[in-house]
C-alpha cells in the first residue's frame, strides 16, 4: 500500500477530508469526556520544527499522547538538518525509526523533497505556501458551528499568504466561492486563482469581499519571514482590518475567524476577539481533533 502524505488539501479527496472532520467531531466529544486510548501505543511521531509554533507543537504533541503515542520535538540545532545534511537522507533515517512526522519548514519544496524520501506519512503543518491543518481545523470549526460550507461564501481579507492559498485550495475541495480582499502586490499566487477561476475572486475593497459573506477570515499581515517589511505592510493594509464594520455586512449569521496569533487594533480589532460571532478560541482548539484525525487516517490508510 502506498505512503500516503499530507502536504496540502488537495492530497485527499473531498470524501476522505469529510471523513476526516467526521472523525474530528468524535474525537471532540471523547475529549470532552476525557475517553482516550491507546490506539497508537508504541507510535512515534516525529516533529521537525523550522519555524516556531504555539498551537502546532502543543496540539500535535498532545493529541499523539492522548492517543498513546509519543511525540518527538526537534528543532534545527537538534538534529543534523540544521547544520546542512540533505533532507533526502534526513528523511530516509527518520522514517526508518518512527512511524510519522510533521514538518514546519519555509519553502514548500523542502517538504515535498523529504515526503518523497520517507517511508511513512509526512504531514504539513506549515510552509510558506500552504498551512492545510489549520484550515482543515477551520473547515470542522464552520461545519459544528453552522452546517455545511458547501455553496457558502467566504471572504478572507488581507494577505494573499500561505493561509490565504490554502483556503483557495479548500473552496475546491468543500466547494464555497472565495472572495479574497488583498491590496496591489499581496495577492495569492497567479496559479492557484487561475486555476479556480470558478470559485475564487480578487476584489480590492474589503467591503465587496466581506459583503453577504457567511464567513470572513484573516492571518496577521507580516507573516513569518516578513518581519522586516511591517512597516511597509502597515501601510498597505491599512484598509485592510477586521472589524465590526465588515461584520454588518456579511450575513446575519456569519462567523470570523483567525488562525493566531493575532496583533489586535492590526489586521483585527481588538472588540471582535471577543464578540460573540468568534469562533477562534473553537478554532483554535480544533487544531487538536482534526489533527488527531488526520493522524489516524494516514497511519491507517
Amino acid at each position: 500500500m502506498a505512503v500516503r502524505h499530507f502536504l496540502t488539501l488537495l492530497d485527499l479527496t473531498p470524501a476522505e477530508l469529510h471523513h476526516v472532520l467526521q472523525r474530528a467531531a468524535e474525537f471532540k466529544q471523547e475529549h470532552r469526556q476525557r475517553l482516550y486510548t491507546d490506539r497508537f501505543k508504541n507510535y512515534v511521531l516525529g516533529m521537525i520544527f523550522e519555524k516556531s509554533s504555539t498551537r502546532t507543537r502543543v496540539s500535535f504533541e498532545a493529541g499523539m499522547a492522548q492517543m498513546g503515542g509519543h511525540a518527538m520535538f526537534l528543532a534545527p540545532k537538534d538534529t543534523q538538518l540544521g547544520r546542512g545534511e540533505p533532507i533526502e537522507d534526513s528523511a530516509r533515517v527518520m522514517s526508518s525509526m518512527i512511524d510519522i512526522i510533521m514538518v514546519r519548514t519555509f519553502g514548500h519544496s523542502r517538504i515535498e523533497r523529504f515526503a518523497a524520501f520517507s517511508s511513512v506519512p509526512v504531514i504539513n503543518a506549515l510552509t510558506d505556501d500552504f498551512h492545510p491543518c489549520q484550515v482543515l481545523a477551520d473547515m470542522q470549526t464552520f461545519i459544528e458551528h453552522r452546517g455545511s460550507i458547501q455553496g457558502k461564501q467566504v471572504a478572507w481579507i488581507g494577505d494573499g499568504n500561505n493561509m490565504c492559498q490554502t483556503y483557495i485550495q479548500a473552496a475546491r475541495q468543500f466547494d464555497f466561492e472565495l472572495r479574497i480582499a488583498c491590496p496591489q502586490g499581496f495577492e495569492p499566487r497567479e496559479d492557484l486563482v487561475n486555476a479556480n477561476r470558478d470559485r475564487v475572486s480578487i476584489v480590492r475593497d474589503p467591503k465587496e469581499a466581506a459583503r453577504g459573506a457567511h464567513l470572513l477570515a484573516t492571518d496577521v499581515w507580516a507573516s513569518m519571514g516578513h518581519e522586516h517589511e511591517i512597516s511597509e505592510r502597515r501601510r498597505a493594509f491599512g484598509g485592510y482590518q477586521l472589524n465590526r464594520e465588515l461584520l454588518s455586512i456579511a450575513a446575519s449569521d456569519a462567523l470570523f475567524m483567525h488562525c493566531l496569533p493575532a496583533h489586535r487594533e492590526e489586521e483585527i480589532s481588538a472588540e471582535l476577539m471577543e464578540d460573540p460571532h468568534s469562533v477562534i478560541w473553537d478554532e483554535a482548539e480544533n487544531r487538536l481533533h482534526s489533527q488527531k484525525a488526520l493522524i489516524e487516517f494516514l497511519l491507517t490508510h
